[in-house]
């Protein structure tokens, strides 16, 4: 996952506190394939350093923190990446609603991603969930922005025969470590809205979700919203699973129901992708399209399980196109994925699925 093959990758930061640039130089080189390059305390030194590098030694992704004195964040990104086009910046996100209204914001002006900053309580730079989405990232986006295929050949996968199948009654997505990207490819290629809800599960923490929806509400496509408890899902829109709980669908009286609750994590996750598939194939009868995108980990695996089992349609990200392949994946490998496509063309599978000839009433 290197932009070339035995080249580590190249990570400049741009953070005003030298403890969190010292703490995240030694997370980032922890990891042999990872290489910091430069460290600036605010965007004027952080371009002034990238325009001294000769091409070949710039960094390929930046982790640049939002608010700095002399020149913030949001001031030096267009910079950035008019200086270095392919370059993936990475912003260091506060956990309150200026920071995600901030990082929606960043992304808008062409950050490719985001991290939370680490809380004290939660184990700070050490905490090893951080650890693993920081470098996971930090890889992921290098390899992604520098074009190249990857290293080894795809991981051997069996494939569901793709059948017409009945015509599903909610299209379920879930996602994780790049999805916010993923999920706007998804959403942009859908050619009108979907006449069935659209109901999403995106690892992110609470306040975050809001701001994922409000983006995804302005590509254009199907209006989007965090999911409300109680409230009737409707054809045509994006539902979102607020940070922080789980979202369920439940059949009542033949409409179906939004419920979220503070259960347990599971794949140390909440929202997870698992509950979220086994409760709309139970309100659905199996009358479900799966779709899942780049992520950590093996969240909805188990879930598309019972998705097949019931006759519905598993669908996945292909490898190439993912920031990391664990999500679809595990899908892929455990042989429960019909295609594996970008999400433009997973949203195009799915869009074919409710022409005439696409499905079964």
């Amino acid at each position: 996952m290197m932009p070339q093959a035995g080249v580590p990758v190249r990570v400049m930061l741009c953070d005003d506190s030298p403890t969190a640039r010292t703490a995240m130089g030694r997370v980032l080189e922890s990891d042999p394939q990872v290489r910091v390059v430069g460290r600036a305390g605010d965007g004027k030194q952080a371009l002034e350093m990238l325009e001294a590098l000769p091409a070949a030694q710039r960094p390929d992704v930046m982790l640049l923190d939002l608010e700095m004195p002399v020149m913030d964040g949001m001031t030096v990104l267009p910079l950035l990446l008019k200086a270095q086009p392919k370059l993936a910046v990475i912003v260091a996100s506060a956990l309150t609603q200026r920071g995600a209204e901030a990082t929606k914001a960043a992304m808008r002006a062409g950050a490719a991603d985001y991290v939370p900053k680490p809380s004290a309580a939660g184990g700070g730079v050490r905490d090893p969930a951080f650890q693993a989405e920081l470098l996971a990232k930090v890889k992921g986006w290098a390899r992604m922005r520098a074009s190249v295929p990857l290293a080894a050949p795809a991981a051997r996968v069996a494939r569901r025969p793709a059948g017409a199948g009945p015509r599903p009654k909610v299209v379920a997505v879930g996602s994780s470590t790049g999805g916010p990207q993923a999920l706007a490819g998804f959403v942009r290629a859908l050619r009108g809205p979907l006449p069935v809800p659209l109901v999403v599960v995106q690892h992110m923490p609470a306040g975050f979700t809001a701001m994922l929806a409000d983006h995804l509400s302005r590509l254009g496509g199907p209006p989007a919203a965090e999911a409300r408890d109680g409230e009737v899902l409707q054809p045509g829109r994006i539902y979102l699973a607020p940070g922080d709980r789980h979202l369920l669908v439940e059949n009542t009286g033949g409409a179906l129901v939004a419920r979220l609750n503070s259960g347990p994590p599971e794949n140390f996750c909440r929202p997870a992708v698992d509950p979220m598939l086994r409760s709309v194939v139970s309100a659905c009868e199996g009358r479900v399209t799966a779709v899942i995108l780049t992520g950590m980990g093996s969240d909805g695996m188990l879930g598309c399980k019972a998705v097949a089992a019931a006759g519905g349609t598993v669908v996945a990200q292909d490898e190439a196109s993912s920031v990391v392949w664990g999500m679809p994946g595990a899908v892929a490998r455990a042989g429960l994925a019909q295609v594996l496509l970008p999400p433009e063309q997973l949203a195009e599978r799915v869009m074919g699925q409710f022409d005439p000839a696409g499905g079964a009433t």
